[in-house]
């Protein structure tokens, strides 16, 4: 194998496996990049068996073939070469030389034969959506992914096909449940699917980079796989049940109060200073045309704040987690308004935003 390419395509490509590569060395190889030279084209794969990432270079193929390398070091090699124009070569032995002006690498590798294969998918079979759209949607869902890795099937975000091409995304670590519908367009799919945290997560990056144009994305007995671009990104999906959400989503809860999103994110930011370091829990107190934020910490001190609400309904004292309410948040930014919709200090509340359609976010009650 022997290729040339420009170093900037390459770190571009690089990029994306760094926080895929398999670290842990259960399996040498899945420390290291795939690089495959055939039929005047260039790929560059990682992959820690359950994410993938494959990304294509542009550049010259002088000879064709395979060989995989540490993804960290040629990462750091490429990134430091004095010259634009980089020159890889496999060498006897697995080995690697990467020459850039008067630079000169050899580095170990190892024999592709033993790379896990990428999978196969039917670009027929993909569906297009917008990228921002998606974007979006995962933003406002994966904070509310479960990080307790006993409850497998919460571990990851929901997905699932509705009515006329709407998609909806749902996360919950059983005390609080992001919800968000949108029309992205038929996935194929013909029941929900539990996307992995750290596949949406590398997902989410790969959108950052570029908000226009069309992502495309489809599912395979186990296996999801996203396009964008020149980069292909596949992840195993989470084979466990997701609960039933509909029945934690409250219906018609009477009591609402709308509040404006900034002063309600920055008194939450002050009073939850002075609250436990571990559950950040603050009371809110809704009575007529205000709301009393609290925090009563023995060791710390304490803290309140008045904020006016558009609020007429029966007064109601109820604590939450102080996080849990700067997380949502703080992924429906801008101006405007945000409605709390209570029944009873013991019941879950729902929060949405005004302007921002088919979102809600259930919150669970704290105890004080």
């Amino acid at each position: 194998m022997e290729i040339k390419a420009k170093r900037g395509d390459l770190l571009a490509t690089l990029y994306w496996t760094q926080s895929i590569v398999e670290r842990r060395n259960t399996m040498p190889i899945l420390a290291n990049v795939l690089i495959e030279a055939q039929k005047k084209e260039i790929h560059i794969t990682a992959t820690d068996l359950e994410i993938g990432v494959r990304g294509g270079v542009e550049g010259d193929v002088v000879k064709e073939g395979t060989i995989t390398v540490s993804a960290k070091k040629l990462y750091e090699i490429i990134r430091e070469v004095p010259n634009d124009q980089v020159h890889l070569k496999r060498l006897e032995n697995d080995w690697v030389e990467i020459r850039s002006g008067k630079s000169v690498f050899k580095i170990v590798g190892m024999d592709a034969k033993e790379f896990p294969q990428f999978p196969k998918f039917d670009s027929q079979g993909l569906s297009t959506t917008p990228a921002v759209t998606m974007r979006q949607m995962i933003e406002r869902t994966i904070f509310s992914v479960s990080s307790d890795e006993t409850r497998y099937g919460l571990t990851g975000v929901f997905i699932e096909q509705g009515e006329n091409g709407n998609v909806r995304m749902v996360a919950t670590d059983g005390h609080r449940l992001a919800f968000e519908e949108k029309v992205l367009g038929p996935l194929g799919l013909s029941k929900g699917v539990i996307l992995p945290r750290k596949g949406l997560a590398e997902l989410k990056k790969l959108l950052e980079s570029s908000d226009d144009g069309v992502v495309s994305l489809g599912f395979k007995e186990n296996m999801g796989l996203v396009i964008k671009d020149n980069v292909e990104l596949f992840m195993r999906l989470i084979d466990s049940d997701f609960p039933d959400y509909t029945k934690v989503i409250p219906q018609g809860n009477p009591n609402i109060a709308k509040l404006d999103h900034d002063e309600l994110l920055q008194a939450l930011r002050r009073v939850s200073i002075l609250s436990s370091e571990r559950y950040k829990g603050v009371r809110m107190e809704f009575s007529n045309g205000k709301v009393s934020i609290s925090a009563n910490n023995p060791d710390l001190g304490e803290a309140v704040e008045d904020i006016e609400a558009d609020y007429k309904g029966k007064t109601i004292s109820i604590g939450f987690n102080a996080r849990y309410l700067m997380d949502v948040l703080g992924v429906l930014t801008g101006e405007g308004e945000v409605d709390i919709e209570l029944k009873d200090e013991l019941s879950p509340s729902v929060i949405r935003k005004s302007g921002v359609d088919g979102y809600l976010y259930v919150l669970m009650p704290m105890r004080l």
